[in-house]
């Protein structure tokens, strides 16, 4: 059996009663957005007012961390967005609409912009990591990571018919990511899908406040080098190597740690772990939308093994996933 997949945009029967009990019965409920899980999300219009309504609806989902999380964040000075009402048993919050100025959508009007904004995502990070982590989060460490890179051989691999040496791709990450494990860098809290397209641009903020987080539920305590590998190996949009470097560049510079043989690491095992998630998405849960985004995670995985430090898993790339197996089967 698979599993069921993600609900139509329309509110749960619940949502107006919900509204109404905290003041906004009058409100009308407009679709905004779904994601990868089975989180829905609608815009709350009453008059001058707007809002958010998440529905995440058990036993799928729980919004329990999200709400965690978000307070947290807001404590230590970032933008996520206010928790203005919840009902946990039924999976609905309603939250701060941080409006329409997604950072996607305005690099893609600006791309002249490109190396201003992602200098606020970076120091975003640089202020996120000058804290001790959030209390209570999972850890994400060298278990974690070889058991995601996994993925890729458990979904991708049947999908194109490769015939997978499992146990030497895991002694080949294991190769890779051990010393990252054991770097010495202090861990931090790791956002884990933040990109473009989970980031606002919330008007009259200035400074990081400016960048509104959204889909942060998935926190953890992990490597400082994860979340800018994310947000520089966007799987939605190409970040110019240029900036790429540069932002590198600027983390050292603000943080005296050197993070780059970490970042590459990090950022193939994130990508090799995308690989595989996309194609579980497409078949698992019937988003067969996620295969347009297969060419630019294998483009980006293969700058990310041309580092020596990644060799070991790249002879296994080039022993076990020929070239027509890799972005030429998605073109």
């Amino acid at each position: 059996m698979g599993e069921p997949m993600a609900p139509p945009m329309i509110p749960p029967d619940h949502a107006p009663a919900f509204l109404a009990a905290h003041g906004w019965g009058e409100a009308q409920i407009l679709p905004l957005a779904g994601d990868a899980s089975f989180r829905r999300y609608f815009r709350v219009v009453d008059g001058e007012r707007r809002a958010v309504l998440m529905d995440a609806p058990p036993p799928h989902e729980d919004p329990r961390p999200f709400v965690a999380v978000a307070e947290w964040l807001r404590g230590e000075g970032l933008s996520a967005p206010a928790i203005l009402a919840c009902d946990l048993e039924k999976g609905l919050l309603l939250i701060e609409d941080f409006g329409d100025a997604r950072l996607r959508e305005t690099l893609d009007a600006q791309p002249e912009a490109e190396a201003g904004y992602y200098a606020g995502v970076t120091d975003l990070l640089v202020h996120l990591h000058a804290r001790p982590p959030m209390a209570g989060l999972p850890v994400h460490g060298l278990e974690q990571w070889l058991d995601e890179v996994m993925l890729f051989t458990d979904w991708y691999g049947p999908a194109l018919e490769i015939d997978a040496d499992r146990d030497g791709f895991r002694a080949a990450w294991e190769a890779v990511l051990a010393p990252v494990q054991t770097d010495g860098l202090p861990r931090v809290t790791v956002l884990r899908d933040y990109h473009a397209e989970n980031i606002m641009l919330v008007p009259g903020r200035t400074g990081i406040a400016h960048y509104g987080l959204l889909d942060f539920q998935d926190a953890l305590v992990g490597h400082p080098a994860y979340d800018l590998a994310s947000v520089l190996e966007d799987a939605r949009r190409d970040v110019t190597p240029a900036v790429e470097a540069a932002m590198l560049d600027r983390y050292r510079q603000a943080t005296g740690t050197d993070i780059e043989d970490a970042y590459w690491a990090l950022a193939a095992q994130r990508n090799t772990r995308i690989l595989g998630v996309f194609v579980r998405l497409w078949k698992r849960d019937g988003k067969p939308g996620y295969r347009q985004f297969q060419p630019r995670m294998w483009g980006l995985l293969e700058r990310d093994l041309a580092h020596p430090a990644l060799a070991p898993v790249k002879a296994w790339f080039d022993a076990h996933v020929p070239a027509g197996k890799r972005a030429e089967a998605w073109a």
